[in-house]
């Protein structure tokens, strides 16, 4: 056929094999939520969907407060992402459009703090909490998570390339202040970033696990990763409970993706295409 080449055929078959790879884990999470501990343990396994997530979730139900845990991580992923996008965008426009003194040494140095591994800051993080008396509370959870490193840097970038300094300018003689030009200027112009940062925000903070379980005692403040992981604690192990527990709290994800997705896109690929 006239406009296939062996490259684009290349290219098709490369693209189809990554994306089989990449929705194969969900899949397989899926068949062995809706098996029985039976059917996944045999030899081989079951490789099609069973008939049994509605009992495996109801014996999710019987072993966690799965929905109040659901909960917890909504309000929490949510907060964390609404600080995250208006306090890193304030800094990214301040690093974008500003001229102040120190600020190249200032912007290097949040940057150098992106090649710490976060375990490093588990410690000091865990003390200062107790000293404020937060621990085992809400604020543990979101007040560390509202600014950082990647989110300043990522709306510093797309702030400096997507918003001309001559509208700056301009508002500045029209008598806009510095609040008000960020406020109706950029960001109405960087909406496609506050989504690609948002996203990756709210996935992150869903999923983490390491922070949460250990400032968290209290079951009635548990995220749904906490939650999930005292499904192990059990001394036989029904991995299609488990996995059920994992499919639904990964549904919601999928939803908030789904609905920015577009957004998602288009922040990605800014600049990529004139």
């Amino acid at each position: 056929m006239r406009g296939i080449t062996i490259s684009k055929i290349l290219l098709y078959i490369m693209m189809s094999v990554g994306a089989i790879l990449s929705i194969f884990p969900f899949y397989w999470m899926f068949v062995m939520a809706t098996n029985s501990k039976e059917a996944i343990n045999q030899t081989p396994p079951a490789f099609i969907p069973g008939e049994f997530l509605v009992v495996n979730f109801q014996n999710v139900l019987q072993q966690i407060k799965f929905f109040e845990a659901l909960a917890n991580s909504f309000i929490v992923s949510t907060l964390v992402t609404v600080g995250v996008l208006f306090l890193c965008s304030l800094a990214g426009f301040a690093f974008a459009k500003m001229e102040f003194r120190g600020k190249n040494v200032l912007f290097v140095s949040i940057l150098v703090t992106m090649m710490v591994p976060s375990q490093l800051g588990l410690v000091p993080s865990y003390f200062i909490i107790t000293k404020l008396g937060w621990l085992n509370s809400m604020e543990a959870l979101v007040v560390p998570g509202l600014v950082n490193a990647f989110g300043i840097f990522w709306m510093r970038q797309y702030i400096k390339d997507s918003v001309p300094d001559e509208i700056i300018q301009a508002a500045k003689i029209d008598g806009c202040g510095n609040f008000r030009i960020y406020w109706n200027i950029v960001v109405p112009s960087v909406l496609p970033a506050f989504a690609t940062l948002g996203i990756v925000t709210f996935m992150q903070i869903w999923n983490d696990f390491l922070w949460p379980v250990t400032v968290l005692r209290d079951p009635s403040f548990q995220t749904i990763q906490v939650a999930i992981r005292s499904l192990n604690d059990v001394y036989i192990r029904d991995y299609g409970m488990i996995l059920s527990g994992t499919f639904w709290a990964t549904v919601p994800l999928v939803i908030v993706f789904l609905i920015f997705n577009k957004f998602f896109i288009a922040g990605l690929t800014q600049g990529s295409v004139k």
